[in-house]
């Protein structure tokens, strides 16, 4: 499984550094909006063609689902069975044609409906998060352990994605000091990779999708993070293209999450 991450790692700093690096600093490439309001850019496109072209190549026997794809693709790719790859090629997009530094490359593979190989290249930082299922985190080819974090909910600093939650919990988190601060960074790659790194303490989403947190969340479960769902439910305990996440750096934390959200349901 080694070999083949290192692969895949390779693919992803390939498709940073030659195809996302160069559009972003000539700010040239075209861009449209999908159906649902968000960005898309001819960029997003050429590396998704890129990176599924070298997946293929590594296995062609191994499904793909990307962000790139119609949302029937997707479901067919997901309610295929056997293992797939799922595929942000460009998280960030907002960010990228701001421009702003902040965007990165996701990629996972499922295999029996849980990811076991993930890696998130930041091509800006030059900075690779990676794991396979119960080897740990790596960072740039390092492994990494984790720092255990003690501290309460009202001393740490985390992502909140305010304007996917329900109005009454946004309001609570709002006006009540709950935590220490938030930020919300518009990449949910980076995010679960500075999660899984120790850079924050949690992350709370009201709706992330598949290849949104597919490579994440086998990184913070790599570095001993806890992630569910709103109910405390594992986010690939059921087969669905969109999940809300709360992800903790320690089980504390991630009770303290599932009570305030129970509360303001």
């Amino acid at each position: 499984m080694l070999e083949l991450l290192q692969h895949v790692e390779r693919i992803a700093k390939d498709a940073g550094q030659n195809i996302l690096l160069p559009a972003f600093e000539s700010q040239l490439a075209m861009q449209t909006r999908k159906s649902d309001g968000s960005i898309v850019t001819e960029t997003d496109e050429k590396a998704q063609a890129f990176i599924q072209e070298a997946l293929y190549a590594l296995d062609p026997s191994i499904g793909f689902l990307g962000e790139e794809m119609s949302q029937e693709e997707q479901l067919q790719a997901l309610h295929h069975g056997g293992k797939f790859w799922c595929v942000d090629p460009l998280d960030g997009t907002g960010n990228f044609t701001t421009p702003m530094p902040l965007f990165a490359i996701s990629i996972a593979l499922i295999a029996d409906g849980k990811p076991v190989l993930a890696c998130i290249y930041d091509p800006v930082r030059d900075e690779m998060f990676s794991a396979t299922l119960g080897n740990g985190l790596r960072i740039n080819g390092e492994k990494y352990t984790p720092i255990p974090i003690n501290k309460t909910l009202d001393d740490c600093i985390g992502f909140v994605d305010f304007k996917r939650l329900k109005t009454p919990l946004a309001i609570q988190l709002v006006t009540k000091k709950h935590y220490r601060s938030q930020r919300n960074i518009g990449t949910c790659a980076l995010e679960w990779a500075w999660l899984a790194a120790g850079r924050a303490q949690f992350i709370v989403h009201g709706g992330q999708k598949l290849w949104d947190y597919a490579a994440g969340l086998l990184l913070a479960e790599e570095a001993a993070c806890m992630v569910t769902d709103f109910e405390g439910k594992h986010p690939f305990a059921q087969s669905r293209l969109s999940c809300p996440i709360l992800a903790a750096s320690n089980t504390d934390l991630s009770q303290a999450w599932l009570s305030l959200v129970d509360e303001n349901a």
